[in-house]
This record gives C-alpha cells, structure tokens and sequence, in this order.
C-alpha cells in the first residue's frame, strides 16, 4: 500500500469520525416539521449514542454473551438510556427496542408502519424471493402457500409417526454409550426429519448426505461476515446455496419425469410432492421454499431440543414432572403403539417446559425491521428509513415482565395471561414463524422417549452463547444414566 493511499484512508476515517461526533451530539436537530403557520416542530428521538463511524456500535451489540442473559452491550444501553434507545448499528442509524410494548407493536404493524429490513449479504444467500426476506405482497401469497403446506403436513399421522421413529433410532444409537455430544444428536434428528418430509429422503439417501454437507457450509457462511473472497465462509455459503438449489431442481425433475410417465409414488405427500401442484409459485420460488423450509426445520428445531435438554437436566424437578406426564400417556397406549396428535395435545407440562426454554435460552434474539414513516411512539418518533431491532430476548429476561426472570421455571406458564406478548421466541403478527407447531411436536416426541429410558447430567461449564446465533460452549456433552425398568 502506497504512502498516498494510506493517506486518503487515514483522512477519510478522521472525517468520518468527526462527522459522527456531529450527528452524535446535533442528530435531533435535522428533524423538524414546518407547519403551517410558519413555526417547527423538533422531533423527539430515543436517546443514545451512534458509536463510531461507519460500523457504529454493531461490534459491541454483536459481542458474545450467554443467551440467557441480554450482554453486556443492552444492560449498559438500557441502564442509560432507557429500553428504547438510538444506536447504529449494521450501517444504519436504529431504535433498539428492549420494550414490551413496542416490540409486539412493531411486530403488529408490518407492512403499515414497518418492514422486514434485513442486511443486504444476507439476501445474497437466502436469495431474492426466500420467504425470510421477501416482503409486501410477495411475502402474503409466499406465506399462505406455507401455511397450507404446513397444515397439510401437521395433520398428517405419518409425519408423526416418521418424528417418532426417527427419535427412536438415535436413542436405539445410545444403547452402549456412557455420554453423547447431544448438539450433534439433535442435529441429526432434526435433519433426518425434515429431509424426509421436504424431499422424501432416507438418512441413507446419497443426496441426503450430500445436502447435509452443503447445508452445514451454508449455515456457516450465513452468520459469517459478508465478504464475497474466494475461499472465505461466506463465499462458500453462496456456493453451497447454489449447489443445493440444483440438486434440488434434480430431484424435482426427477420427480416429473416420474409423474409423466406414471411410474410415481402416488403415496408421496412430502412438502416436495405438493408443492409441484402449486401454479402460484415460480420454479425459483418452489426452490427457494425448499430451502427455506431445510433452514428453519433444521437449525431452530435442534437448538430448541438442545435448549430444553440443558436446561431440564439441571432440574431435577422438571424431569420428574414430564417423566411422570409421558409415563401417563404411555400407559394408554400398546407396547408398540405410535404417538398421535390426540397424545401431543395431552402433553402439557412438555408445552410448559419447551416455552420455558424458548423464554429462558432464547433461540432467536432480534429481528431486523426498518420504519417505512415516521413513527410516533409514547413521547418519541422513530424516523422514516431507520431500522428497528425489536431484542425478544430483552423483554424475555425483563423481571417487569417475568418474575424471578433469570431461573428456569416452567411453572410461570400455569397462566396465559398475555402469553403472546411476554412470550415471541418465533416473531409475532404476519412474520411468525409458520412451522412453529412442527418444531415443537418434534421436540415434544422426542422427549417422551428420552425422559422415559434415561436421567442425564450436563458437563460442569456448559452454557449457550448468542453470537447472536446461538451455540453450546462445548457441544453440549451430557452423561446418561439409563432409567430402571
């Protein structure tokens, strides 16, 4: 790097860092109303600070921290500034929302007052028309096609029984094993089943692998930072996606190839075989929804998992209670006999406890939106064209909101009283997350086998940190101890 260029560098970031000192300290100035009588209006902003230039506060708000926890970044900013405040955050100047109140507001009013606004790279990988990014009227027919699908797969009884078999055979895999590395476990869980139901694949299948190792670049260049360089993980993501999108349009050509000449499996009623008999959709858009359903039914469902076995192998009480409630529902059933959805709607300590985990271990920490007007909120506006980050995990552990915030305990779900603003680990309003019922049968089938055959103890240190995805420190290594019959 020449002397020159060094310069410019160096005189761009000291004009830069001036200019953000300035819109620091005289920001609420630039916004005024003329009315019609000649006079202005100031517009009143949630107070805070803009951090450095260009990247802001984004490293400090991004730091890792326990997931059961909100940072160090939120505690210091609301102590401050109060629940809602301004910062900068992913290049654009934000409201940071830690309120109640606001978030189920935001989440209330999309596409009227906010809008789905997540960062450019990501788009790069998902792709222009994934439900996750899309918005307005594509984002309405995108959803409705989802919800059907989802519909049609949850009454399903052999979406269940292929959930409950699938549990038995990694729990068939533990006979001889003293511990387990239980992320790992319920990765391959949740990927064997949504394999299965999206594409009508065996774990054995040579595509199944071959997505698996794909999707595993993908994931990792998703949460990675967004540099298009040859060999970096977010090039390798947008490779991997591109990948995964032509075995997929294979197997759908297969799959007409199939219908055409009438050698079909006319049983087949995955996400795949409806979804080809869907005219509203774009062969872009079928793809896209593909993996779309991949990205949700793989890496939330097994963190979910992961999540309640953490915290329930720290509480003895909690075990006790659902090994009793599954104990109950097998006694209704023959030895060999398959859950069904009658069984999952009895199961309602697990329901307790699978909120509980969604609440405490906090899945998903934030959503991106951007304010499409000015909004008035309280004795504030939030500017047109900001971004908003409504932060589920802050209201999740606020002791306004839930008692004894900061202790895993399933029991403060007796009640419901607006559970639905206290409780939005799947977003809320048009934007919830449509497989949310399918997760938690998964999990829910899942822990009726294991609570039954095993006690297990989580390795001494373990704790999942939000990055702000989420991971266990270590893998989650538990040690299993198998229940006497």
């Amino acid at each position: 790097m020449g002397e020159g260029s060094l310069m410019i560098i160096v005189t761009t970031l000291v004009i830069g860092f001036v200019i953000g000192i300035i819109l620091n300290h005289f920001w609420p100035l630039f916004f005024k109303i003329n009315n019609n009588n000649g006079s202005t209006t100031t517009i009143v902003i949630p107070k805070g600070t803009f951090g450095w230039p260009l990247l802001g506060e984004t490293l400090s708000f991004l730091k890792p921290h326990p997931s059961n926890s909100i940072g160090t970044f939120l505690q210091q900013h609301c102590s401050r500034y109060g629940k809602v405040f301004k910062s900068h955050l992913f290049f654009s100047p934000t409201v940071v929302s830690c309120d109640q109140d606001l978030n189920y507001f935001i989440l209330q009013n999309e596409d009227k007052l906010f809008q789905c606004s997540y960062p450019k790279p990501i788009h790069g990988i998902l792709g222009k028309v994934s439900l996750l990014v899309a918005v307005g009227d594509t984002h309405k027919r995108l959803r409705n096609v989802s919800l059907s699908l989802i519909s049609t797969i949850k009454s399903n009884p052999e979406f269940m029984n292929d959930v409950e078999r699938t549990a038995l055979k990694i729990l068939q895999s533990w006979n001889s094993k003293k511990q387990v590395i239980f992320w790992e476990e319920s990765r391959k869980f949740s990927f064997n089943v949504i394999v299965k139901q999206v594409l009508g694949l065996t774990p054995d299948d040579p595509q199944s692998a071959t997505i698996l190792q794909d999707f595993l670049a993908f994931m990792r260049g998703l949460i990675s930072l967004p540099l298009y360089i040859p060999g970096t993980p977010y090039a390798r993501a947008v490779q991997a996606r591109s990948r995964i999108s032509s075995t997929i349009k294979a197997i759908i050509e297969e799959r007409r190839r199939r219908r055409k000449h009438g050698d079909g499996d006319s049983k087949r009623n995955d996400f795949l075989e409806i979804l080809l008999c869907v005219d509203t959709l774009s062969e872009d858009e079928k793809v896209s929804f593909v993996l779309d359903s991949l990205l949700g039914g793989y890496e939330t469902t097994s963190l979910l998992m992961a999540m309640v076995v953490f915290f329930v192998g720290q509480s003895q009480k909690a075990l006790d209670q659902l090994k009793e409630e599954h104990h109950n529902i097998r006694s209704t059933k023959e030895k060999e006999e398959l859950l069904n959805w009658e069984d999952y709607k009895k199961m309602d300590f697990t329901q307790k406890v699978i909120n509980e985990a969604l609440r405490y271990g906090n899945v998903v920490k934030f959503v991106h939106r951007k304010a499409l007007k000015d909004v008035k909120f309280r004795d504030y506006v939030i500017p047109a064209g900001w971004k908003v980050l409504p932060v589920f995990s802050a209201v999740h552990l606020d002791p306004s909101v839930h008692a004894n915030a900061l202790q895993f305990n399933p029991w403060r779900w007796e009640s419901d009283e607006q559970i639905c603003k206290k409780l939005t680990p799947f977003g809320g309003g048009s934007r919830c997350c449509p497989g949310f019922e399918i997760a938690k049968v998964e999990v829910a089938f899942f822990l009726h086998h294991l609570v039954q055959n095993y006690r297990w103890d989580v390795e001494e240190g373990e704790q999942p940190i939000a990055y702000p995805y989420v991971e266990f420190k270590n893998g989650l290594t538990i040690r299993l101890h198998q229940n006497c019959t």
